[in-house]
């Protein structure tokens, strides 16, 4: 009865149900509403799963928490690779110790011949246990335990997986390896004893800088790569990759959907290049936005070296070249106009201009501020940038994507 009634109003408004079904005795009203809620946020976040009948979904902020599947299939296709699992070669145990949902789990467990599972939520290891059955997900283990203790006595893996709580005792969020639980700083000597790989996931709010060097810290040159994962230009997690065998020189993956750019730390730090021509000359010349995740990276010096653009001005992170570099990964834009801030100057450039997508760069003013000064409208084909150039001058930018 419950499992039909699911089905027949998965689609329906979730608070206008909780109404209309409140007091019912036939059915479970919390958990009909929690797996309706689910599925829908699934619809959105997991859509293989949504699309799989059977599959249990957790509490609202579970399902807020977990890993979308776009982000979850990068973090197989980065444990397949560091394992060195083949089309059909698997690495032999994986052990995620903070299981939670099992997104992550489920789609990394299929390069291993074995894999376990550990959660301490008997209600989540419940769960668990029901979706990997009906994903068929031959091979995984379902342990409730406590991933800290459970670490003591397992057996060696080929990768261990962990996604730290970033939320204190009173529901608040961490950013901070240290302030996460567990406190894998202090698990980390034992978890690379343990494990050829460790993979690391941490809020996309962290400074990835602080974090590599936390991590060294405790384990000299244990980082061996870093990714910064976006999904649709939205940047969604870290994710560390750790390993006795590591090197002095980490690898620095910058992913965005299906885009990847790769380099060395060397690279990624390399000095920014910076226009010194006057902000007139942008007029006809190409603009480019860089990705979320490259932008978090701050890989600003490597752009520069590889693609042969240069910033418009200190700390604009917009870059700007003669020619297209259809291969920029980020926003491409024909520069149409260049106006300073002068009202004049500004009525001129924004001649029959109504409406347009407005950002801001390095600029003093907000992009409310900035939208309400030139009296634009949202929307439309027009891009207007406003940013300090080199010289100094506060510049707007009026372009089209191309």
């Amino acid at each position: 009865m419950t499992a039909t009634f699911i089905h027949n109003h998965r689609n329906d408004d979730v608070r206008k149900l909780a109404f209309q079904i409140a007091g019912r005795k036939d059915i479970d009203v919390p958990f009909v509403l929690e797996q309706i809620a689910g599925w829908q946020k699934a619809c959105e976040k997991l859509p293989s799963w949504a699309q799989t009948d059977g599959i249990i979904y957790p509490p609202h902020l579970s399902m807020e928490q977990c890993s979308g599947e776009t982000a979850a299939r990068i973090k197989a296709d980065v444990a397949g690779r560091i394992c060195g699992c083949g089309t059909s070669d698997k690495a032999s145990l994986l052990v995620d110790l903070t299981g939670g949902f099992g997104v992550d789990f489920s789609f990394m467990s299929r390069f291993f011949e074995r894999s376990i599972y550990v959660e301490r939520n008997e209600r989540l290891c419940e769960t668990a246990r029901n979706n990997f059955g009906v994903l068929a997900l031959d091979g995984a283990d379902v342990v409730c335990a406590d991933g800290t203790e459970y670490l003591h006595n397992i057996e060696h893996a080929s990768l261990i997986y962990l996604d730290p709580a970033r939320r204190d005792a009173c529901g608040g969020r961490t950013y901070a390896i240290g302030d996460c639980t567990p406190d894998v700083l202090c698990m980390l000597v034992e978890l690379t004893e343990k494990a050829d790989n460790v993979m690391l996931k941490l809020s996309p709010m962290l400074d990835w800088h602080d974090a590599v060097a936390s991590l060294n810290a405790v384990c000299p040159d244990v980082v061996r790569e870093i990714h910064v994962i976006s999904v649709r230009n939205e940047c969604k997690e870290l994710l560390f990759v750790l390993s006795r065998k590591g090197s002095s020189q980490p690898e620095i993956y910058c992913i965005n959907d299906g885009r990847t750019v790769r380099c060395s730390l060397e690279e990624a730090c390399r000095p920014t290049l910076t226009s010194d021509e006057p902000y007139t000359s942008l007029a006809g010349r190409y603009l480019y936005e860089p990705d979320a995740s490259v932008m978090k990276a701050g890989c600003f010096g490597l752009l520069c070296n590889r693609y042969g653009v240069r910033q418009v001005g200190v700390n604009s992170r917009l870059f700007v070249s003669d020619r297209v570099v259809d291969d920029f990964p980020g926003r491409h834009f024909a520069v149409t106009a260049v106006s300073s801030m002068n009202k004049k100057e500004l009525k001129t450039v924004l001649a029959g201009v109504t409406k347009a997508n407005v950002a801001v760069r390095n600029f003093p003013l907000t992009v409310a501020e900035l939208r309400k000064r030139l009296r634009l409208g949202d929307g439309g084909d027009v891009y207007v940038f406003g940013t300090t150039c080199a010289c100094g001058t506060r510049a707007v930018l009026v372009c089209s994507k191309i």
